[in-house]
């Protein structure tokens, strides 16, 4: 898709909701730049569950996407934003920079979820262990899901 211009689309949902193939999809529907630092911590051999390094690593993915959105560049960031203030965060500095932002919610029963995680196993692949359903249900109870009124704050998504 052309004409994307200066837009932030954030992909927001748990482990396995199919944030990726989401992602994937926008990116090249919108010719931007994925922002993943799952990706990123696979191919610097970091262990993905290593808070501090996807800290500094977001923070690097936010610096670059701030001079991407200012060269009109779309950007796509997958990192999950299971917060309200993260999302809210993202929105407004991307707004102050000019740029479109939109949301993308998904969502799926903690069953699915596991199966998909089951299915594609990245944990463990590149990380010191899998994904337990444990884990994951703590992550369920710590993640705030986008209400309307929020939902209601980013712009539509293009039309293709």
């Amino acid at each position: 898709m052309c004409g994307a211009g200066r837009r932030l689309v954030i992909v927001c949902g748990l482990p396995g909701a199919g944030k990726t193939t989401l992602a994937q999809r926008i990116e090249s529907e919108y010719s931007a730049v994925r922002m993943c630092p799952d990706d990123w911590m696979a191919y610097l051999g970091i262990d993905i569950f290593d808070e501090a390094s996807r800290a500094r690593i977001e923070h690097l993915q936010w610096d670059l996407t701030q001079r991407l959105l200012k060269l009109d560049v779309p950007v796509v960031i997958e990192w999950g934003t299971w917060g309200r203030d993260e999302r809210d965060q993202l929105r407004q500095r991307a707004r102050a920079a000019g740029a479109a932002v939109e949301l993308r919610f998904l969502d799926a029963p903690l069953a699915v979820l596991w199966r998909r995680l089951g299915d594609r196993d990245i944990e463990r692949r590149v990380g010191h262990r899998a994904l337990t359903r444990k884990d994951l249900e703590t992550y369920a109870a710590a993640f705030e899901r986008p209400s309307d009124e929020e939902l209601a704050l980013f712009d539509p998504p293009l039309r293709r």
